[in-house]
């Protein structure tokens, strides 16, 4: 197979060498290219021909934001990915680059200790998400062996009421949630918890950004909080997100136990948790995101006579996480991200017809 062509575009030359030289060591990625700032770098896209575009966000002359903005109208199917320091200036500009466009985002290495740790940071965060962007690489394979042994569960019946609505999504996310949240109405009956693969500072942030364009409050969760309806709650960066029954009342509370499918927050997580204590009385939502986070959580919820909601292939951006509720039979049905809240408030509150 023809190797992943790269241009990694910084303005740090330490940045490009290292970056260049990592990505370069996997026998399937080839940097084609380098640049100071997006001024550059748009001129060199026709020239090297990269099949990923690496960008960073703070750059001068043409930031990384410019860059995409001038960058989109050219090349609309070009795969970027943003490369940006966990800073409150990175993340807020990351949450915008994913608005314009950009593919997906990896953050910048910041005291871990060692340069070999660093450079381990780099691997794992930059090079599975060039290969998937840039190869198409298939996000989920129905032979995997997870799969193969997955329990297939027979389709639920829409018998208990619905008393929250529990969503997990990764690549692709900010965009899907800001979709579907849009659509939700001010008199929503029932809370709403979500896990976004995401660092910390930027889960905030996009709460923050959320709340602004939907009818419903976006918060991070806050361990202790009581749920209410009508609210939607987002799981903290490197904070696992679940619920808690206290009495009469059940309640969020986050925690740092070991990341589970090599994410914190995780879906299953949570999933395990509203599985516990909603029982039957939960929907499960899987939207766009690379991985298989998710799957073992969705079959709890199904386990408890709970529903549960997949994405489909054709709207997500990356059909991984989805993908393996699907192909393991847990999916009551597979939903158009744009029919997604309508089809979560048909099922809170269905539609009586007479007659049948």
């Amino acid at each position: 197979m023809p190797k992943i062509r790269v241009l990694v575009v910084d303005d740090a030359v330490l940045v490009r060498s290292r970056v260049s030289k990592i990505l370069s060591s996997d026998p399937q990625i080839e940097v084609v290219g380098v640049a100071a700032n997006g001024r550059i770098a748009l001129a060199k896209i026709p020239q090297v021909n990269p099949d990923v575009v690496l960008l960073d966000v703070e750059m001068p002359e043409m930031n990384g934001l410019e860059t995409l903005a001038a960058l989109r109208p050219i090349y609309p199917h070009l795969p970027v990915i943003m490369f940006s320091t966990s800073t409150h200036a990175g993340a807020t500009a990351t949450i915008e680059a994913l608005s314009l466009g950009a593919s997906d985002y990896a953050t910048k290495p910041s005291n871990l200790g060692s340069v070999e740790a660093a450079n381990q940071h780099i691997r794992q965060e930059l090079i599975p998400k060039i290969k998937l962007f840039g190869a198409g690489i298939p996000a989920v394979s129905p032979l995997n062996a997870m799969i193969a042994n997955a329990v297939v569960l027979p389709i639920s019946k829409k018998t208990a009421p619905v008393d929250v609505v529990a969503i997990g999504v990764s690549t692709g996310g900010p965009n899907a949630l800001a979709t579907l949240l849009s659509e939700i109405p001010a008199d929503f009956s029932v809370p709403i918890l979500i896990v976004q693969h995401m660092p910390p500072m930027f889960t905030k942030l996009l709460a923050e950004r959320l709340s602004s364009k939907c009818k419903i409050p976006v918060e991070e969760a806050v361990d202790g909080v009581p749920l209410k309806a009508g609210q939607v709650w987002l799981a903290p960066g490197d904070f696992h997100l679940i619920v808690q029954r206290q009495g009469n009342q059940v309640c969020l509370a986050v925690h740092q136990a070991p990341p589970e499918n090599s994410c914190r927050p995780s879906v299953d997580v949570l999933l395990r948790s509203v599985a516990q204590v909603y029982g039957a009385r939960a929907i499960a939502v899987i939207l766009t995101g690379m991985g298989q986070d998710g799957l073992h959580g969705c079959q709890c919820i199904r386990e408890v006579g709970g529903q549960v909601l997949a994405q489909d292939e054709a709207s997500s951006v990356v059909w991984g996480m989805p993908g393996f509720v699907v192909n393991a039979g847990l999916a009551d049905r597979i939903v158009p991200l744009e029919q997604m809240a309508g089809e979560i408030m048909q099922r809170i509150h269905p539609v009586q017809r007479s007659g049948l």
